[in-house]
């Protein structure tokens, strides 16, 4: 079981935070323009910050950049696709995620120029997650999708999450998303970031 710790963590102008997330579903409200996708961000190591992050015991600042974003999978709120077809992001021939998604086989031979908003986002996840990271940085994965999608994709970061026993940090704005799938709430205010008690 991985766990993700944030040591005197700041980023922008957020107040200095100290949090462990094991293997749990930690989801992030606030305010647009709080700061909860730059803190991802950060938690990443894209952007400067300061503080430490840990994964178990290994240090962010002491492997990496490339490495740490393997092992803390980072989904953006817009993915980005830099081929001109699907298949190219993907290192197999198929992915095992692609049907839990209601993705056919078949959009591996599509070019991402054919590809709706919430296909992309849905394969954004299926090539974030074949890459086994250790923990997830989802930045409001389903805002983009139908109901069904929405469903779906919970069910497979759940069903992942459980497998290989990896923390989550969820931003989502959708209350009743939060109340399905959260083990805890914490809400970005006036730069602070709080637990929410149920």
């Amino acid at each position: 079981m991985a766990i993700l710790r944030l040591n005197k963590f700041q980023v922008h102008t957020l107040n200095p935070l100290n949090i462990k997330v094991k293997s749990e579903f930690m989801c992030l409200s606030g305010a647009s323009g709080s700061g909860k996708s730059l803190l991802l961000r950060a938690i990443a190591d894209l952007i400067e910050h300061k503080g430490e992050t840990y994964l178990d015991e290994q240090k962010c600042s002491e492997i990496s950049p490339v490495q740490w974003r393997k092992w803390v999978g980072f989904l953006p709120a817009e993915s980005a696709w830099w081929l001109d077809g699907v298949g190219d992001h993907f290192s197999k021939e198929n992915s095992s995620y692609l049907s839990q998604l209601n993705l056919p086989d078949a959009c591996l031979n599509w070019d991402v120029s054919r590809c709706s908003t919430g296909e992309k986002q849905r394969l954004a996840i299926a090539r974030l997650l074949e890459n086994k990271p250790k923990a997830l940085l989802l930045d409001e994965p389903t805002a983009s999708l139908d109901p069904a999608s929405v469903i779906a994709v919970e069910s497979l970061i759940k069903s992942y999450a459980n497998e290989f026993q990896v923390p989550v940090i969820w931003v989502s704005h959708d209350q009743q998303q939060i109340k399905r799938i959260a083990d805890r709430e914490f809400e970005i205010k006036n730069n602070n970031i709080s637990e929410v008690m149920a």
